[in-house]
């Protein structure tokens, strides 16, 4: 894990699936499925390690998905979520990670795709009273806008909330607003992928972030526990 700053995040904003939530044989279990109805491309066995090595824009251009049928596929996907979140774990580590942050003071959100219902039931009771902010439903390359109303609900700026996923296009949403950024080498993608592009910190396992966010300093910003931020009205697919 890189040098830790002299000052700890005033907010940890956590990505859901693949950060969290130990979603991705589930993933790979429907996507095929979800190819069939949708007329894009199915995803052979022996393609999935070469494909963990891409972000969101190289898989979506391989598959041969339009940008169009994008919204209609992750509804769809946020279907099967919510009708199989009982068939998902959250990492282990994560329960315990969790609460020791919200034990040490530094508030919580959730920036993910996912339904907030389906993000809420896997997490359960305890562990969603923990989060206090939940933006959830972001296209798949519209996390940026939904940091962004993220950080401005809650008055942290930027460069106090510490960004944490497992994809590309989580690490460009974070960039895209200046957010410090935390790589998990546990998810969808690929930690050499994600390494390569210069994170701030690569996690080699949740009590490592933690550790980071106990030496943390800082007002927990001024909004209630368990706000759920209003959708923004994005174009289809951005």
């Amino acid at each position: 894990m890189a040098r830790e700053p002299a000052r700890g995040p005033g907010l940890i904003v956590l990505d859901f699936d693949g950060t969290l939530a130990d979603s991705f044989d589930w993933f790979c279990s429907v996507l095929n499925g979800v190819a069939d109805r949708y007329r894009f491309r199915r995803v052979e066995a022996h393609e999935v390690e070469e494909l963990r090595l891409q972000g969101a824009r190289a898989i979506v251009a391989h598959l041969g998905i339009p940008r169009w049928k994008l919204p209609l596929i992750a509804r769809h996907m946020h279907a099967l979520a919510a009708r199989d979140a009982a068939r998902i774990a959250l990492f282990p580590g994560v329960t315990a990670m969790l609460a020791e942050i919200a034990e040490a003071g530094v508030p919580l959100a959730i920036l993910s795709s996912n339904r907030r219902e389906a993000v809420r039931r896997v997490l359960g009771p305890d562990n969603a009273a923990r989060i206090d902010a939940y933006a959830c439903g972001a296209s798949i390359f519209g996390k940026a806008r939904r940091l962004k109303a993220l950080l401005a609900r809650t008055g942290i700026a930027a460069d106090r909330a510490l960004c944490i996923g497992d994809e590309i296009r989580d690490l460009e949403a974070a960039r895209a607003l200046g957010c410090p950024f935390g790589a998990v080498a546990w998810g969808y993608t690929d930690p050499r992928a994600l390494a390569a592009l210069g994170p701030e910190y690569v996690f080699s396992e949740p009590a490592e972030i933690a550790r980071l966010a106990a030496g943390a300093v800082g007002q927990r910003p001024r909004f209630a526990p368990g706000t759920t931020l209003a959708p923004l009205p994005l174009p289809n697919g951005s």
